[in-house]
């Protein structure tokens, strides 16, 4: 294949310089069938995601945001190191290719890997078109799965080391703290006051598993069978209280007659996937985990998402995100909204 082919300027893609990243792939898989083709991935306000073939293989390359992003966030190795480590586990991930952290490549670092057949349920439209029987197959693999990865020990996988394990959420609270206060455009008060109340009610964690960081179904490619294929998205993992993964997940799971939606259009609220009571049965009985406190970790999900959507909101208005949704100030609105469903959700109106 020739550089020229691949550095053809009709194919511009943002965040992609063609020819160096042909060179360090062929590096690695051996020679290509042709030119590379990036078609950028939709979804997601974090790291960029394309779709790379050379007419016969296809894998998937990940880089972070173009324009400025927060010290700590997007980072390419550790979700690299992160699928790498699990590959061999009993949670699907997909099989890596390489990371690259030399920018003279691609002016960021980024990694590539296999490509995963399957479908991403990013909405209601895209999941209207699965099969419905598969509907009730994948929340029972969603909770399946994310049982799978809480009885790893991350010892076992190399991960022992990946953060420290004690007070999980006293840390998160702090870091999105910070987060919030060096993102945010405008005063929000709330977020504040559920961050103290948050504090003061921090239930004991015991031992420290894999947190996923960000699991839901949407950071998930569901196979034919309805069987979770790979699970995405893994740049929030760290290790913690894993309880706080099924509270987020429960917040994602929306159902249609929440008066608040944390995604438009969530797919869940479909017919034929299950109830939020059924994925916390399901994963109490594949856990044996003592789920009766889960009320918090559902408020303290709320809280952590309304700062870091309030991240993506300011991004927007900094025009570092591309075009900004047409309803932005309902997106900002939503920050708002999902502070006040947390308290709510923290003194019991769940």
């Amino acid at each position: 294949m020739s550089t020229s082919a691949a550095n053809d300027p009709s194919d511009a893609v943002a965040g992609i310089d063609p020819g160096p990243i042909t060179a360090w792939l062929t590096d690695r898989v051996g020679s290509l069938a042709g030119p590379l083709r990036f078609d950028p991935i939709a979804g997601g306000h974090s790291n960029l995601t394309y779709d790379v073939t050379d007419g016969d293989r296809r894998w998937v390359l990940r880089r972070p945001p173009l324009g400025q992003v927060l010290a700590t966030a997007h980072d390419m190795g550790r979700e690299h190191l992160l699928m790498s480590a699990l590959n061999d586990s009993a949670v699907p991930v997909p099989t890596m290719i390489g990371l690259c952290e030399d920018d003279s490549i691609n002016g960021a670092p980024f990694f590539m890997m296999d490509w995963v057949d399957g479908t991403v349920i990013r909405n209601a439209r895209v999941a209207e078109t699965t099969d419905p029987a598969a509907r009730e197959r994948s929340s029972r693999s969603i909770a399946t799965v994310l049982g799978h990865l809480h009885a790893i020990d991350p010892d076992d996988v190399g991960l022992g080391d990946l953060a420290k394990r004690e007070d999980y959420i006293g840390r998160q609270l702090r870091r999105w703290q910070r987060q919030f206060h060096a993102s945010k455009t405008r005063d929000l008060p709330a977020i504040d006051e559920v961050h103290d109340a948050l504090a003061s009610a921090i239930p004991d964690q015991g031992a420290a598993g894999i947190v996923h960081g960000d699991y839901r179904l949407d950071n998930c490619i569901i196979g034919a069978d309805g069987e979770v294929a790979a699970v995405l998205d893994w740049e929030l993992c760290t290790l913690g209280d894993v309880r706080a993964d099924l509270g987020l997940l429960l917040v994602y799971w929306a159902e249609p007659n929440d008066p608040i939606q944390p995604l438009d259009a969530p797919p869940t609220t479909v017919e034929g996937f299950a109830s939020r009571q059924q994925l916390l049965d399901w994963y109490a009985e594949d856990t044996g985990r003592d789920v009766s406190n889960i009320d918090y970790f559902v408020a303290f999900s709320y809280w952590r998402l309304a700062c870091i959507l309030e991240g993506v909101y300011s991004r927007y208005l900094a025009n570092v995100m591309g075009e900004p949704p047409p309803d932005l100030a309902s997106f900002g609105d939503r920050v708002v909204a999902l502070a006040d469903l947390a308290k709510t959700t923290l003194d019991g109106g769940r």
